[in-house]
């Protein structure tokens, strides 16, 4: 056994745990400065009592603190299953930069952290969580559990997706595929998590909403984090030069000035997202944009709003 390799993966586990926890402490923070103060992260164990129940369970502490009756939860009550999917598709790594870090990220790095956010809070509210990973396959499939050894090993492979993709691979999309694969493959009732840029390098729109479709009608609750770089992606905000803009998934290359393009560029795009956002809502499919420029507040609200619906 190397031990050396070992003490690494330890290492790695205890920083992005570390970050997960730092993340989730300063949103919370925020949150009670917010127009959202009052809104409890520790709602998973309490509800409220309703008259005619039995006193015994009532937190006389918390009625103390709130002049409110409130009732523990049994565990029952407050258990939820979470299945995290993750694209790691080769545009998910864009864009390429030389220092890449939790405040200066591509997309799957952000969606890494995000994602180690929500399942540190997850774990918090002894909820179980799992781990699905796709590119043109299902790379990580593991099944939602709720212990403390699961909680390490899924950081592990969430790390992993730091580390392990350089730009000379090229790993194209199959949402459509994996997100079916992923519906087919979740038995109970979950909370399904997306994240991805929704870019499949296959078959067209129809093809994606029909995937969402498939995970709603097998009655699981879907939360699709659209992660984009707004400025370059959206927005196309490049100098007006010629550029050599390179499909990271294909490895096509072309040459071009970005304002020869872009109105029929930015067109195309925000159609794309514009029938993606409409389908998500007839669906029931909760769409969140998430630009990988404006921090974790605007993941973690959305996860927590969604929680304290279903429980």
């Amino acid at each position: 056994m190397n031990k050396s390799i070992d003490a690494s993966r330890i290492e790695r586990y205890q920083s992005l745990d570390f970050l997960a926890r730092q993340v989730v402490e300063g949103f919370i923070t925020g949150l009670h400065k917010s127009p959202f103060h009052g809104f409890s992260v520790e709602f998973s164990e309490h509800r409220q009592y309703n008259t005619g129940e039995s006193i015994k369970d009532i937190d006389w502490k918390l009625f103390g603190r709130t002049d409110k009756l409130f009732v523990k939860r049994y565990e029952e009550e407050t258990n939820l299953r979470c299945q995290i999917v993750i694209d790691h598709s080769s545009s998910m790594y864009y864009p390429v930069k030389e220092d890449i870090s939790i405040t200066n990220p591509n997309k799957i790095t952000f969606s890494v952290y995000a994602a180690a956010s929500i399942i540190y809070l997850l774990k918090k509210q002894r909820d179980a969580f799992g781990l699905s990973v796709f590119s043109d396959q299902i790379d990580t499939a593991i099944a939602a559990r709720s212990s403390s050894v699961h909680y390490k090993h899924v950081l592990t492979q969430l790390e992993n997706l730091l580390k392990e993709h350089t730009p000379e691979e090229k790993l194209p999309t199959s949402a459509i595929e994996s997100l079916h694969t992923i519906a087919d493959s979740i038995h109970k009732r979950s909370l399904v998590i997306i994240f991805s840029d929704m870019f499949d390098s296959h078959l067209g729109n129809e093809e994606i909403f029909n995937a969402l479709q498939h995970l709603r009608h097998n009655k699981h609750e879907v939360i699709l984090f659209n992660v984009t770089d707004m400025n370059k992606e959206y927005d196309f905000d490049f100098k007006s030069r010629p550029y050599k803009f390179i499909d990271m998934e294909t490895a096509r290359e072309i040459k071009v000035n970005p304002n020869e393009v872009k109105k029929a560029y930015i067109e195309a795009l925000y159609k794309f997202k514009s029938e993606l956002r409409i389908k998500c809502g007839q669906y029931e499919v909760d769409y969140i944009e998430a630009d990988i420029n404006k921090g974790f507040d605007q993941i973690l609200l959305p996860y927590l709003i969604k929680r304290s619906r279903l429980y």
